[in-house]
């Protein structure tokens, strides 16, 4: 992700999911992301709401039940993959809206969701999202899942772990409190308090830029790393930190849920391609990937999709393999 921007998340236990009370405006955000639990199988999205036990308030998505089997393309899919019939997913489902889990707290939904399902459709298989962490996405991909669809930003240490196909492009935006009540500069973060998603592009980012502030002589930053995307969210809602960093599309997302909360500040930067991750040298699967989404972005559907969640701006218009990235 710059990975990428994401919103509403939330705080787990063991088994089940257990939510942090948020109050004023955030009540929306956290009904929409509900809660999480990690590692949990689960997969459908609002358009079958009703089936899967997502409330008819959740966010309707795009229905992809008119999406069918190319034979042709399903044809270039390993045995390994298409054995069991299904298309298991690894996902960090706390990033709307790209993935997130309805308010029954165990749906996957977003576009990302829904892309999936297209995809797996084209494949002539069922799709499957397992909710995970981001940092865990990637080195599970290949064994726990058959590939990794997570607002998943291209970099050159990731491209070294796995093979990509994009599908999206996306930038990082700093978001604060509405107003802006203490005055923070996103050109100058020292000594501030910076919430940042565990595993993120943008944590490598302030990492980096706090590894100066350091070299300068200046305050450091308190970073404040969190697994899922809505704590960070929420601990600059409520003050506990002073700013956050995401992918445009979250910090969008989540400003939009928490009404007059949250604003962002400065320029977006750093627009990346954002991209499906594949076991490292499974090539035959790369290529299949890249056919499924280019047809689905030549027929419509991929563009409805993101109409569907606001989205459009990052549409792209080819799918690629391993993209050079300049």
């Amino acid at each position: 992700m710059f990975r990428t921007l994401s919103l509403s998340k939330q705080g787990l236990s063991t088994v089940g999911v257990k939510c942090a009370a948020v109050l004023g405006s955030l009540a929306l955000l956290v009904s929409v992301a509900a809660c999480g639990t990690t590692d949990t199988n689960t997969s459908g999205s609002a358009a079958t709401a009703s089936a899967s036990g997502a409330s008819s308030a959740d966010p309707q998505g795009y229905d992809t039940s008119a999406v069918t089997k190319d034979p042709e393309i399903a044809a270039m899919l390993p045995e390994s993959i298409t054995k069991d019939g299904k298309l298991t997913i690894g996902a960090d489902t706390s990033y709307a809206p790209g993935e997130f889990l309805a308010a029954d707290g165990k749906t996957p939904i977003g576009f990302d969701v829904d892309l999936s399902r297209a995809i797996a459709a084209i494949f002539g298989l069922k799709e499957v999202t397992v909710t995970s962490t981001l940092d865990s996405v990637i080195p599970a991909v290949g064994s726990k899942y058959d590939i990794g669809l997570s607002s998943l930003t291209m970099t050159p240490q990731r491209m070294d772990a796995v093979e990509f196909v994009t599908y999206f492009k996306a930038g990082s935006t700093y978001v604060v409190k509405k107003g802006n009540p203490k005055g923070i500069d996103s050109e100058h973060l020292c000594g501030q308090k910076v919430a940042i998603q565990t595993g993120s592009t943008q944590e490598e980012l302030i990492n980096q830029a706090n590894a100066k502030c350091k070299a300068e002589g200046k305050d450091p930053m308190q970073i404040q790393s969190s697994k899922m995307q809505t704590d960070v969210t929420t601990a600059v809602a409520t003050g506990k930190a002073d700013i956050f960093y995401s992918d445009t599309p979250v910090a969008g997302y989540a400003i939009k849920q928490t009404g007059d909360v949250l604003q962002s500040i400065g320029q977006d930067v750093g627009v990346t391609p954002e991209a499906v991750a594949i076991k490292k040298g499974d090539m035959a699967t790369a290529k299949a990937v890249q056919r499924a989404i280019q047809k689905l972005m030549d027929d419509g559907t991929y563009k409805r999709i993101l109409d569907t969640w606001g989205v459009s701006s990052g549409a792209i218009d080819k799918a690629e393999i391993n993209p050079r990235l300049d």
